[in-house]
């Protein structure tokens, strides 16, 4: 079979939904299918998935995307697989049903241990060890309550019957019908159970949790060979050889891969990654230290600013108070406006993520008047949407000692000219938004075409990024200081809402 006949397949399980890419040699996506599933709020601050309906998902559209284009199963060389980080599930190792639904990573259940864990002096070798701080946003404290909340759980955990994986172990679990339980350094690196300088489970960790050891997968690199599928999805046993979680997939997919290299990821959150090179930067300015990712036996770290809610209150507001029908009509009615009029949102729907790292924040509105419309929320949520960004960069620049020459943007809510104009504004930055916004699964892909020599180098990806458009500052940059200025004012008076 000749290269150009055979393809790259990524799966890109998100957040609220699941997706399947068929991308080919050119790295130009040529089948896409998609499916959401449900989301369940079962109390204040819980936010769960169901395992199987996540798994449903994920085969139908694998199926779906192959008919788009007519090929077959074998002609796929490899699929590349990248997932909502953190977010934890557990199952039973001989039934492989799962013991609980999926606790996401916007669940905030455990913050109240978080903040027991902090008070008993542990924050300080946490973080040494992780990269990481101590927050229910990882996923060691959602393992935690699984196994003291679930009926019978730790029980079969200390009996070795049970498998704890983020979303990647889990289809990787169903692909292969229970014959590997796996997972890659990006993601055990969230997981706040991994020691990112020895590149190990942490036994000290472990303890601190009282999670057992025989719960985890076995931890790879990100771009090899690990197993193949199957075939009972594909009617094919497919290579599987490429794992990274999501921002670290983009962060691949967008070739910043040299040292100080950044990009923005504008998803149901927004998550700005700089690449550091071979060795982890300690941020002094509340971002983590993480592994962007592990090719051969070369590790390369990053800097990370995880905003929590991005996209996701644009969702919120057509979802949950049902202001527009479509995300997309945000653009003109925040363009309706000469300005934002004075009216400020805090998205804080789930805590506010870096900087300021406040479990206790909550959503809010700041400015409203009799005068104030529709195209002002939709405005604040997108001016918001910058802010938040604005300060990660601020925040990461301060921790690199240099500032960013440009930032590469992707994710849905990139495609919004008005948001890219304002953050380019905010940052005083050029942004630049690449022809193939689809960086995540791309960046997937290009992880397991390397490892199969569907691609021979990295140097050879360098010459696929392509632009779509680029957005310099127009805005004066007064304004834009009278508006941070604002902004800040509002994340202030939205802080520490939640009382214990």
């Amino acid at each position: 079979m000749t290269q150009e006949k055979q393809y790259i397949m990524a799966l890109d399980q998100g957040t609220t939904s699941s997706r399947a890419i068929i991308f080919d040699h050119g790295g130009k996506p040529i089948a896409i299918a998609q499916k959401d599933f449900k989301q369940h709020f079962p109390k204040s601050g819980w936010v769960e998935h169901d395992p199987a309906e996540i798994w449903s998902s994920q085969a139908s559209v694998i199926l779906e995307a192959i008919a788009k284009v007519e090929i077959k199963p074998k002609q796929l060389a490899a699929i590349g697989i990248t997932n909502q980080r953190e977010t934890t599930i557990m199952w039973d190792r001989d039934t492989g049903k799962p013991v609980y639904k999926a606790i996401v990573w916007q669940d905030r259940r455990t913050s109240s241990y978080c903040h027991q864990l902090k008070k008993q002096g542990h924050e300080e070798m946490v973080t040494k060890k992780t990269g990481l701080i101590i927050d229910s946003y990882f996923s060691a404290t959602k393992i935690k309550w699984i196994l003291d909340n679930v009926d019978g759980v730790r029980e079969k955990a200390e009996q070795g019957k049970i498998c704890f994986g983020t979303v990647d172990s889990w289809l990787i679990w169903k692909l292969t019908r229970g014959q590997e339980h796996i997972t890659d350094i990006t993601n055990a690196s969230r997981t706040m159970l991994y020691n990112i300088h020895e590149q190990q489970w942490d036994e000290e960790l472990l303890e601190l949790m009282d999670i057992p050891r025989s719960i985890l997968p076995e931890v790879k690199s990100s771009s090899e060979q690990y197993c193949t599928t199957a075939g009972d999805v594909l009617s094919a046993k497919i290579p599987i050889a490429g794992i990274a979680g999501d921002q670290q997939a983009a962060l691949f997919g967008q070739r910043c891969t040299s040292p100080g290299m950044a990009k923005t990821t504008y998803g149901t959150g927004c998550f700005l990654v700089m690449n550091t090179g071979s060795s982890p930067v300690s941020s002094e300015n509340k971002l983590l230290t993480t592994i962007a990712w592990k090719i051969g036996d070369e590790v390369t770290y990053a800097l990370e600013g995880s905003v929590f809610i991005g996209g996701a209150a644009i969702q919120w507001l057509r979802d949950g108070l049902e202001i527009f029908n479509h995300a997309k009509d945000t653009e003109k009615l925040a363009t309706s406006l000469d300005g934002n009029e004075g009216v400020y949102f805090v998205p804080a729907l789930t805590g506010l993520g870096a900087p300021h790292w406040n479990q206790e924040a909550r959503g809010a509105f700041f400015g409203i008047t009799r005068g104030t419309t529709q195209a002002h929320f939709a405005r604040a949520a997108l001016e918001a949407i910058a802010y938040q960004v604005y300060d990660v960069l601020h925040a990461m620049e301060k921790d690199a000692g240099d500032k960013t020459l440009e930032m590469r943007v992707d994710g849905g809510a990139s495609a919004n000219d008005f948001l890219m104009q304002f953050q380019a504004d905010l940052i005083r930055s050029k942004v630049r938004r690449p022809k193939i916004t689809e960086t995540t699964a791309l960046g997937a892909a290009y992880l397991a075409g390397l490892a199969v020599g569907y691609w021979k180098s990295t140097e050879e990806l360098h010459d696929l990024w392509e632009e779509d458009a680029s957005f310099e500052p127009k805005s004066e940059e007064k304004e834009m200081k009278d508006k941070l200025h604002f902004w800040h004012k509002a994340v202030k008076r939205s802080m520490d809402w939640v009382e214990e």
